[in-house]
């Protein structure tokens, strides 16, 4: 049985992710900063995945839920026209990591994510397949392409192969759109990630480390997370995503009520200032 989330959590919760009304994201400056806020975040999930989304922000709403015909609806076109802008001004990383989840992250977050997701260059004849390798090359030679122009140079006729290639380069943290046009056809503009944060992407640092902060981040803003939940949110193992909550409860940041259950202890200087009670956990 799912243990559901107290009701104190989600009250911080709606307070974090700003689902309320009178909090919502209206610029694309209100988007960065939310997105700065909470770390990372989704761009157009609604109220059944857990996690920060930019949607529900736009929202300002708990129980927000995309409709059907996203086209119609202003609320989501919104948000698609948001995400548009933040990818051109180029102040937060955004891109389809692993598992087809296309993220939002604060550059404060980007190395992190980078020693969980990122390839050394090294390891890219092993791990990328050729079309990924095409496509990187021409980038690395011509340092940003439109689609069809990126197709057309890499050599890959196959639509579908071409897109799955893009989407293995994304998940490796190596190449992001980085602008959007949508006229005369629409089309994006792909760029390598280090060349947008360089420092953020040459930085290495363990896996370990990694997994603890990607936990605080998302603690911090969640009040308290149950079990699955963060490997659920940021595509980490369950039982790694468990380690970087262990970590949280092994130095103070946090408290295990039940098994799986992990609460962020308030009161600390560096800790938000609510605290959340551990026996609805």
């Amino acid at each position: 049985m799912q243990i559901p989330v107290s009701s104190e959590a989600e009250e911080y919760r709606d307070e974090r992710w700003q689902r309320e009304g009178t909090r919502q994201v209206e610029s694309a400056h209100d988007a960065e900063r939310f997105i700065e806020r909470v770390g990372f975040a989704y761009c157009l999930t609604d109220a059944r995945r857990p996690g920060p989304s930019l949607y529900v922000a736009v929202c300002g709403r708990r129980d927000a839920i995309m409709p059907r015909n996203v086209q119609k609806d202003p609320e989501a076109s919104h948000t698609w026209r948001l995400k548009d802008e933040i990818v051109r001004r180029g102040r937060v990383y955004y891109g389809k990591l692993a598992g087809a989840r296309t993220l939002f992250i604060a550059p404060r977050m980007i190395r992190y994510f980078h020693a969980i997701c990122g390839m050394r260059r090294a390891d890219e004849p092993r791990r990328l397949s050729r079309a990924a390798q095409a496509i990187l090359r021409v980038l690395r030679r011509e340092w940003e392409m439109a689609t069809a122009d990126l197709r057309q140079g890499a050599g890959i006729p196959d639509r579908a192969k071409f897109t799955r290639a893009l989407d293995e380069l994304q998940a490796a943290m190596l190449v992001v759109p980085g602008e959007v046009y949508y006229q005369p056809k629409f089309t994006y503009v792909w760029t390598l990630a280090v060349g947008r944060f360089p420092d953020e992407l040459r930085r290495r640092l363990a896996r370990q480390t990694a997994v603890r902060e990607i936990a605080r981040c998302f603690l911090a803003n969640a009040g308290m997370t149950v079990p699955g939940e963060l490997a659920r949110v940021t595509g980490l193992p369950r039982w790694e995503a468990g380690l970087g909550n262990r970590a949280l409860v092994k130095e103070g940041f946090a408290t295990m009520p039940s098994r799986g259950v992990y609460v962020l202890r308030g009161g600390g200087a560096d800790d938000p200032p609510m605290q959340v009670r551990e026996s609805e956990g």
